[in-house]
């Protein structure tokens, strides 16, 4: 499978991270094989797929503007649902 990580993909799942997660988060409960799924799926999974990549070429030295559009985007749409009441 080859992804090649933009800053636009990384920027997008950031913005799924930030929609999901929180949303997420309550309905989790105590159990902890639901927080590990949970993570894996909605953090680390689209991280890896579209912020690092599958086929990432060597001396990839865009990884760090990527790493800043996900944050930037999950921040954003954290702040952007906690100031419209859904």
């Amino acid at each position: 499978m080859k992804i090649a990580p933009t800053p636009l993909t990384a920027a997008l799942a950031g913005m799924f991270t930030g929609v999901v997660m929180p949303w997420l988060w309550p309905r989790l409960g105590d159990d902890t094989l639901y927080w590990i799924a949970a993570f894996l799926l909605v953090i680390a999974l689209p991280a890896h797929a579209f912020v690092v990549g599958f086929a990432r070429p060597p001396g990839d030295s865009g990884l760090a503007r990527r790493v800043v559009a996900w944050l930037a985007a999950a921040i954003a749409m954290v702040a952007l649902r906690q100031a419209l009441p859904l």
